[in-house]
């Protein structure tokens, strides 16, 4: 699945304006990552819409999703 280099330049545009935005987000994942994933680990996720609109989710990680957030951090370095 190769990515269009073009994309790829707008993509890491994105990035550089969303971590402008929301500076502590980057270092909160990076955190989590580095220190508090590992397979049985729950993630919970709660968006609250400006109308007071709330969604709730949660996920058990496994060992697959680990492999995957590893494919990840790789494409990062890359």
């Amino acid at each position: 699945m190769a990515m269009n280099p073009m994309e790829m330049m707008k993509l890491g545009e994105r990035l550089r304006i969303f971590t402008s935005q929301h500076p502590k987000f980057p270092a909160f994942l990076k955190d989590v990552g580095d220190n508090g994933i590992r397979e049985g680990t729950i993630i919970d996720v709660k968006v609250t819409t400006p109308e007071g609109r709330e969604f709730y989710s949660n996920i058990k990680v496994t060992a697959e999703d680990l492999e995957t957030v590893e494919i990840l951090k790789n494409l990062k370095q890359s």
